[in-house]
């Protein structure tokens, strides 16, 4: 099994969100309701995005819930294989 490498949507935020609109740390959080630490440790891959911050993401730039949701999923998932690809490797395929 090969799970491609995935970007955590906190640097996907920086990096394609953020950034390109010009917005300061401090700006983003008052435009989101959230405290500086969740938007940090979401730039620095310390902390996923849930439910209600792909909600709130979704409504500020337009985008969907499903975006967010899905690159944090893509990433959890890379990074769970990474940290057990000998267990899962070990399990011999049925079908």
């Amino acid at each position: 099994m090969e799970i491609r490498q995935s970007t955590h949507p906190g640097e996907i935020l920086l990096e394609e969100f953020v950034k390109p609109y010009g917005l300061t740390q401090k700006k983003l959080c008052e435009l989101l309701g959230v405290g500086i630490k969740t938007i940090s440790e979401i730039y620095n891959k310390k902390r996923g995005i849930s439910p209600l911050m792909a909600l709130k993401l979704a409504n500020l730039f337009g985008t969907t819930p499903d975006f967010w949701l899905n690159a944090q999923n893509a990433y959890d998932l890379y990074q769970t294989y990474e940290k057990q690809k000998n267990e899962i490797d070990k399990i011999e395929k049925i079908a």
